[in-house]
């Protein structure tokens, strides 16, 4: 009886409780859909997954109010999706990067918010600041079109100027250039080092299922060619 009863209770610990998502609307004007928020002094987390895997971080002070989000479409949400991968697969032809590498540093920057704004102002998909944004030519960063073409064209000079180091660009892009030129490789932060490692864990991820998943197609294909 003891056992069962350990067990329901870490059942119940591992579930997340139910909430519905919520709209936090910006003294800018924009608003932003996420599952759940937490308040943690001058920074306001907003979570856009229901665990705490992945959330966007705001000053407190430009949350104006919460309010319940509307319910959203599957089919909108599906379209929202399509959109933004044939975004991303349209930047990678182009850049000649992998576009599992730039849905992973998406991912890791904002979510997948088109409208995340970071505590230090940082905009869009890839978090650009205002002046990388001016510098890249990125007239609305808002635009995820036009925030992934400038956020990956800054990320292929990164990966160029640390000579296709992966850690180190990616390092670069978090804590800035002259932070990795300093420490001669990927800077003594918390959030930075944890920054690379989600990136290149969730890049490593995909490539393995989809390894697997061709391995298990040719494999199939293997069967049935010997059937005949």
């Amino acid at each position: 009886m003891r056992r069962i009863a350990l067990l329901i209770v870490t059942l119940l610990i591992g579930m997340a409780p139910l909430r519905a998502a919520e709209l936090a609307d910006l003294s800018n004007g924009f608003s932003i859909r996420h599952e759940w928020h937490a308040v943690m002094g001058s920074i306001t987390r907003l979570y856009t997954a229901p665990d705490e895997s992945s959330y966007i971080d705001v000053p407190t002070d430009q949350v104006t109010d919460f309010e319940p989000a509307p319910p959203e479409p599957k089919a909108v949400a599906a379209a929202k999706q399509l959109d933004l991968n044939d975004i991303i697969r349209e930047v990678s032809r182009r850049s000649r990067l992998d576009a599992d590498f730039i849905a992973s540093v998406i991912r890791a920057e904002s979510g997948g918010n088109a409208l995340a704004i970071s505590p230090k102002g940082a905009r869009g998909l890839m978090q650009l600041m205002p002046g990388t944004a001016d510098q890249l030519g990125v007239k609305n960063s808002f635009d995820a079109a036009d925030n992934i073409d400038g956020g990956v064209r800054y990320l292929m000079q990164l990966l160029q100027q640390f000579n296709y180091d992966v850690p180190k660009a990616l390092a670069a892009y978090n804590a800035g250039p002259q932070r990795v030129a300093q420490y001669k490789g990927v800077p003594p932060y918390r959030e930075t080092r944890a920054y690379v490692a989600r990136i290149i864990h969730d890049y490593n991820r995909k490539k393995l299922a989809e390894m697997k998943q061709a391995k298990l197609a040719a494999s199939h294909a293997a069967q049935g060619a010997g059937g005949d």
